[in-house]
């Protein structure tokens, strides 16, 4: 959750890097924003509760320009309230080593309690805190060089139970010294001649080096220019090989848009054809997936396939059953990885185990994985980040090439990921012999064609009805989402999005499951968007239409189904497409009406309260 950077020069000044790498990563966190560098024979420490411009503006007396060696972090508060004292980094008694920390200490309550019968002392409420100080008094007792330090952490990891990336920040006889240790949450790390890097995210190493090394659990990392040295737990060095990033770092920025997420809202065309395009083997009504990735023999082999995923992304993976269902004929399951990981699963032998995570490092969705393999599943992904853990631990992976999501509410990412579901059930399907080529080539020549659709949606005409949509239901006490088949787990992640980002009430429910309840709620200070392509249930869906209008409910008709924008009080049409596909078209005018009363109520919509992008602890 929590956003870490840091970085050893060989000359130079390290604080505006520090900044710039906390200004990509404050997505992950914006409750507060720290900093620590080598100074005078010791470690600094400015930090400040809020966004990062508090810290900046606390920085501007020029104090902490031209050191060598710093640290700095973004916080999504999880122990102890936003503040400046709960703030990272956090300090020990010896004023030499500073520590910032992305995770959860599970036991800091018992460590905090051995070191105050010692006679620590504590400025904070963190578990950070208690981290740091037991590193730093081992750390003195050990001697206080560079040796004594990786000594030091060796010796505290063991005495700890959670799940956590360190950065560490000491400074020794010999020089500062900058170390880096995962166990859970993930760390970037990157090396010039000039300097190294280390990041949560590899956004935070890109401005210096497009080979980035991503580091496993339990490695403990010494980082410098031109420096590499990586340890495991028991002390052995071990070799980590730098991948090749394509990613550029101005892909991370707002561009001409007033936020992150509209700016990802228009990426999507590009997105779509990025993910689904090289991969289309029309002549043979095929897909073709990288390294040969789910070839026939693995699909064949497939008896059954459970989707674990979490947010947006189980969302993709609930489209995903239908798809691989409707066209493959395989049994799908699909659960919360919080779930799954929680209640004493059973698989079946045959079992694939796909993973839908759009940074790779979701905590619950690696911990679920883990599992499904204990279990005997076979393990694949759909996944943004190459070189991510869930890509490293999966036998097959599909990457959706949707680039930096920066907005914490997904929106192209979610895209990337129906498309590369859509484009794996047709490669089952294929590959098991149940669809015919005719079929396959059918809805891929739709796909190919779906890229102008999507830009269809997003002209000034299309967004103006969305925008007016919003400006007349923003009032509203509440929304609910309604659709069938493929396009019911679109109707869950229009309501995310609303809630996500505006702050709403909203719920997503089957269509036909409105009248066992939720129909209760329908007034007309309610309204109801119902999602409805032209298909085998539109006119199931057009009923619930009439349902709500007989109740004084207020609809919005959103989808291809002209009947079902005829009898609504007001609609959103999107171009027709194969029912299959439609929820990729519908979805894009929700994530816009969302968009749209968030701005209405003035809400932030890139940095939505109390949440954070990438989910790395339970």
């Amino acid at each position: 959750m929590c956003g870490i950077v840091g970085a050893l020069l060989k000359s130079g000044s390290v604080t505006e890097g520090l900044i710039d790498g906390l200004s990509v990563l404050e997505y992950r966190g914006y409750d507060s924003a720290g900093v620590a560098i080598v100074h005078d024979g010791g470690v600094s420490v400015r930090k400040k509760r809020g966004r990062l411009a508090n810290l900046e503006e606390a920085l501007g007396d020029g104090a902490f320009l031209g050191a060598l060696a710093g640290i700095g972090h973004t916080r999504w508060a999880t122990h102890g309230e936003p503040s400046d004292a709960n703030a990272h980094p956090h300090t020990g008694r010896s004023g030499k080593l500073a520590v910032v920390h992305n995770g959860i200490i599970e036991n800091y309550i018992e460590l905090k309690r051995e070191l105050l019968n010692e006679g620590e002392s504590f400025s904070s409420e963190t578990d950070t805190e208690v981290l740091t100080r037991y590193i730093d008094r081992l750390w003195v007792e050990e001697g206080g060089d560079e040796a004594a330090l990786v000594r030091a952490i060796r010796g505290v990891l063991p005495r700890v139970t959670g799940y956590y990336a360190l950065a560490v920040l000491a400074q020794t006889p010999t020089g500062p010294v900058l170390l880096a240790i995962r166990k859970g949450p993930p760390l970037v790390v990157g090396v010039t001649e000039d300097g190294g890097y280390l990041s949560s995210d590899q956004l935070g190493v890109l401005p210096y080096t497009r080979n980035v090394v991503f580091l496993e659990d339990s490695d403990i990392a010494l980082i410098g220019p031109g420096r590499l040295d990586v340890v495991d737990a028991s002390g052995q060095p071990v070799t980590r090989e730098a991948r090749a990033i394509e990613w550029d770092p101005s892909d991370s920025g707002k561009g001409d848009y007033p936020h992150h997420m509209l700016k990802e809202i228009h990426e999507q065309p590009d997105v779509i054809a990025r993910t689904a395009f090289d991969r289309i083997d029309l002549g043979a009504g095929d897909v073709r997936f990288e390294g040969g990735a789910f070839d026939d023999d693995f699909c064949r082999s497939i008896e059954r396939i459970q989707i674990l995923a979490c947010g947006t992304a189980l969302h993709a993976g609930q489209i995903a059953s239908y798809l691989i269902e409707g066209l493959a004929g395989i049994p799908v399951d699909f659960d919360f990885a919080s779930e799954f990981r929680y209640r004493n699963p059973r698989l079946v032998h045959g079992t694939v185990a796909l993973a839908i995570t759009q940074s790779g490092e979701t905590a619950d969705t690696l911990a679920a994985t883990r599992l499904a393999r204990e279990l005997g599943a076979r393990t694949a992904a759909i996944c943004n980040v190459a070189g991510s853990t869930q890509v490293r631990e999966s036998e097959a992976t599909i990457l959706t090439h949707a680039g930096p999501e920066i907005g914490v509410a997904s929106t192209k990412a979610f895209t990337a990921q129906v498309v590369a579901a859509t484009l794996l059930a047709i490669r089952l399907a294929r590959g098991r012999g149940v669809l015919h080529e005719h079929k396959a080539r059918e809805i891929l020549e739709e796909l190919r064609m779906i890229r102008p659709k999507v830009e269809s949606l997003l002209t000034d005409a299309a967004i103006a009805r969305c925008r007016e949509v919003a400006q007349q239901h923003a009032g509203k006490r509440g929304f609910l989402f309604l659709g069938r088949g493929v396009n019911f787990p679109v109707a869950l992640e229009g309501a995310l999005k609303l809630k996500e980002i505006a702050y709403v009430h909203a719920e997503g429910y089957a269509a036909g499951e409105m009248k066992h309840g939720p129909i209760a709620l329908i007034d007309t200070d309610m309204a109801i968007l119902v999602i409805n392509a032209e298909g085998k249930v539109a006119e199931k869906t057009r009923a619930n239409i009439e349902q709500v209008k007989a109740r004084g409910g207020v609809t919005i008709s959103v989808g291809s189904d002209a009947a079902s924008h005829a009898i609504a009080a007001s609609s959103i049409p999107v171009p027709a497409t194969s029912e299959w596909l439609s929820p990729i078209l519908n979805s894009i005018p929700l994530q816009l009406v969302a968009y749209h009363i968030a701005e209405i109520h003035g809400c932030d919509i890139d940095k939505p309260r109390n949440l954070a992008k990438s989910v790395t602890v339970e």
